[in-house]
């Protein structure tokens, strides 16, 4: 059997040098292609793996966070200070000195909740309204005696009360 001579004629010789360029042109378009598609994917990937890491760095301490949240809301608070404010001072006509040794005589009477865990004192706050309203406060012998409008109690345990005089 012969194969015919084609590399001699001309019109054959032009056609596999088109198909040898279209192949290589062919080749470089794919390369090109392929380069963008993956330079794309390798960007998108590192974004992708950037925010993993972030996102698990965040999760890191949120979680470290509600651990310490949850063994803060196991430690007892307890009552650090107390404060009292006389709301009919004006209207009394009480001195500075009077007002300040009235709120000094109530803050002793009760002086024994300070270092106490608020919820043993909230439960027993009608205890610490009555200890304050049964007491007769004397001061240069005028006779005081409060009735307490509000009770906040909380680190800082705040009293509201009006002050009466009795002779």
């Amino acid at each position: 059997m012969h194969i015919p001579p084609y590399h001699k004629k001309e019109s054959w010789q032009r056609f596999f040098i088109g198909m040898f360029f279209g192949g290589i042109i062919a080749y470089c378009i794919f390369i090109y292609m392929y380069g963008s598609m993956y330079e794309r994917l390798v960007e998108q990937n590192l974004n992708l793996q950037s925010e993993l890491t972030e996102l698990e760095k965040q999760n890191e301490v949120l979680l470290q966070d509600k651990k310490d949240l949850d063994e803060k809301s196991k430690e007892s608070y307890t009552i650090d200070s107390i404060e009292i404010n006389i709301t009919n001072k004006k209207q009394l006509r009480l001195e500075r000195l009077i007002v300040h040794q009235l709120e000094e005589m109530i803050k002793q009477e009760i002086n024994h909740i300070i270092g106490q865990d608020i919820s043993v004192v909230a439960e027993n706050d009608q205890l610490l309204l009555s200890t304050i309203e049964n007491k007769t406060f004397s001061i240069d012998d005028l006779n005081y005696y409060f009735e307490i409008k509000q009770l906040t109690i909380a680190k800082k345990v705040k009293i509201t009360a009006k002050a009466k005089i009795s002779s």
